[in-house]
């Protein structure tokens, strides 16, 4: 595929559609959306097996000047690869979840969608610091406009603090990256990945990106509008909000603030582990009190996400690897549970655990896809959870074993919300008619907690396909981030990593 431009396609194919939509009726902006987002996940599967995992970092590279200080350059690593299939997996998933729930001003919500995907698709894709800076805040726009127009009760309160809370960090974002443009010449990101800022200038860069990246995680005590976002925002709006755009505050950490600033990363690391390990407990302890699902899985969502933190900023290849696997499985299962809550939400209009109950004898087919993705939430064995935070507490480990053993207790008190949940909704007597006569899951719902389910077993039994595509970007961000590894406390480690030098040797003799 050399010299064909397939990452503009892909932006351009949700853009087209998201224009087209806005002059078609409900029926056609539903056909249209979801041919749009199908023709994307082609274009990402095509994008997957075209992909060299032993060739160049870069790949199916493109660039234009545009003018002065400014260029459209997209490129695309093995880190960016994964985090693009993501996006283009989830996005047809949303649109058939939104396909009855949604009955009012549907072509603009269509086209709403639409945008958000080419702007998240941007944000993995540019490799201009500008261009990255609009794709990056741009995605802002129209899911806020998803929140505040087909929200529920308090949309307009819970989009404003979305709104608020990441457009502020962001600011000063924009700042820093101006004086780096002017203090190194360039705004192409793979040769600002390689300078070096001076530590002084590195210490208020980081705390400037980080601004930024710790609202979008979201990182605790800066989470505070992730649960109104969710509990407000319709089914679809959750399951992308927490499939990809959560990730974009981790993308940002390993794209950014990891290479560009190595010295600053490791001395703010500790800073790092212990707001991680206060997001593991604080919020597993909340989420296990919830009344309402919704809130209850957006509070388990930053108590995963803090695992994806400490595996950053753990310094060791272990750490790095096992947070892009958490990111990828908190995608699928994330979004596959909120889905899972949008589909009795719209039988029964109500998020209350307590209207729930016995389940599993009116809709035995939910009941046991609701089973898979709550197992794979807690990290079993055999699915896409369990190898994330296995990855990333080892590499957390080397690095500080206090840190690996409170954010280890992560996982019990996941257990226990997870499974609380589970046992209120699906088991015990049915106390409410109007729950216990809801049909079980028609044609449209059983495909798509279907894809997402097997998605879901194909990661946790075969997890080196989703590794092999990363493993050198991952090896190179390793190499480049050694020099400032702070030294681990350990007495146990995974093993003495090879000399950077000898690895790329070796991989280049295989």
């Amino acid at each position: 595929m050399s010299g064909f431009p397939i990452l503009s396609l892909m932006l351009l194919v949700p853009l087209a559609a998201a224009l087209v939509c806005l002059y078609l009726d409900a029926k056609g902006a539903r056909w249209l959306a979801l041919a749009a987002t199908l023709v994307d996940f082609v274009l990402g599967v095509a994008l997957w097996l075209n992909f060299d995992v032993g060739g160049a970092q870069w790949q199916f590279q493109e660039s234009h000047a545009l003018f002065s200080g400014f260029s459209y350059a997209l490129g695309i690593d093995g880190i960016a690869l994964l985090l693009i299939l993501l996006t283009v997996f989830l996005m047809p998933v949303c649109i058939g979840a939104s396909w009855k729930s949604v009955e009012k001003r549907v072509s603009e919500y269509m086209c709403a969608f639409l945008v958000t995907e080419a702007l998240l698709l941007g944000v993995f894709m540019a490799q201009d610091l500008f261009l990255f800076y609009i794709f990056f805040e741009a995605g802002l726009i129209p899911m806020y406009l998803i929140i505040g127009i087909w929200g529920g009760a308090d949309r307009i309160y819970a989009s404003y603090k979305f709104f608020l809370y990441t457009l502020l960090g962001s600011v000063l974002m924009l700042i820093a990256m101006l004086w780096m443009v002017n203090t190194a010449g360039t705004t192409y990101i793979p040769t600002l990945m390689a300078y070096d800022f001076s530590p002084q200038a590195q210490t208020w860069l980081w705390l400037a990106f980080f601004a930024s990246f710790a609202v979008k995680m979201p990182m605790w005590p800066v989470h505070t509008w992730l649960p109104a976002a969710h509990v407000q925002a319709p089914t679809a709006g959750s399951v992308i909000l927490a499939g990809v755009l959560l990730k974009m505050g981790g993308y940002g950490f390993i794209r950014f603030s990891l290479p560009m600033f190595p010295e600053a990363s490791a001395y703010f690391a500790p800073m790092i582990w212990g707001l991680s390990m206060a997001a593991v407990v604080i919020t597993s302890l909340i989420a296990l009190v919830q009344d309402d699902m919704k809130k209850l899985i957006a509070y388990s969502s930053v108590a995963h996400m803090a695992i994806v933190t400490v595996g950053l900023f753990a310094f060791n290849t272990q750490g790095l690897e096992g947070s892009m696997m958490v990111m990828l499985s908190h995608g699928l299962v994330s979004g596959a549970l909120f889905l899972c809550v949008g589909i009795i939400y719209e039988r029964l209009h109500t998020r209350e655990i307590s209207r729930y109950g016995g389940l599993a004898i009116n809709m035995p087919r939910y009941s046991l896809f609701f089973l898979l993705f709550t197992m794979a939430s807690i990290g079993l064995p055999g699915t896409s959870g369990f190898v994330g935070e296995f990855l990333s507490l080892a590499g957390i480990y080397q690095a500080s074993s206090w840190t690996a053993l409170i954010c280890t207790t992560g996982i019990i008190l996941g257990a226990a919300y997870m499974l609380y949940l589970y046992r209120r909704v699906v088991f015990g007597p049915q106390k409410n008619a109007d729950a216990a006569a809801m049909l079980d899951l028609d044609a449209r719902e059983i495909l798509m907690v279907l894809v997402l389910g097997l998605s879901v077993l194909w990661m946790g039994v075969y997890p080196e396909s989703f590794l092999a595509p990363m493993r050198s970007d991952i090896a190179a961000l390793n190499a480049r981030i050694a020099r400032a590894a702070p030294a681990g406390d350990a007495k146990v480690t995974a093993g003495t990593e090879k000399p950077a030098h000898i690895e790329t040797a070796h991989e280049g003799a295989h």
